[in-house]
């Protein structure tokens, strides 16, 4: 199981991950708020901006303070 880091202390399984995207447009904003219906929403922005959307196997969707390409640059090389 590798982890990456999606900022302040917070980490997912990369094998996990299906899918890196940026918040702002209105179908990734609809996930966001049926996953926040469902219970399936972990916010990990502290508080900050949300700047990128990770969609996990089990459908649960992380919000991440860091920029989409900067996770999705640590899920390619490997790096935490």
């Amino acid at each position: 199981m590798n982890l990456v880091n999606i900022g302040y202390g917070n980490a997912v399984s990369s094998d996990k991950v299906i899918a890196v995207v940026s918040p702002s447009s209105a179908p990734i904003k609809r996930i966001i708020q049926d996953a926040r219906d469902s219970n399936k929403l972990v916010d990990a922005t502290y508080g900050r901006k949300t700047r990128a959307v990770i969609i996990t196997e089990s459908n649960h969707v992380v919000l991440s303070a860091l920029q989409a390409e900067t996770i999705a640059n640590r899920l390619d090389s490997g790096d935490e």
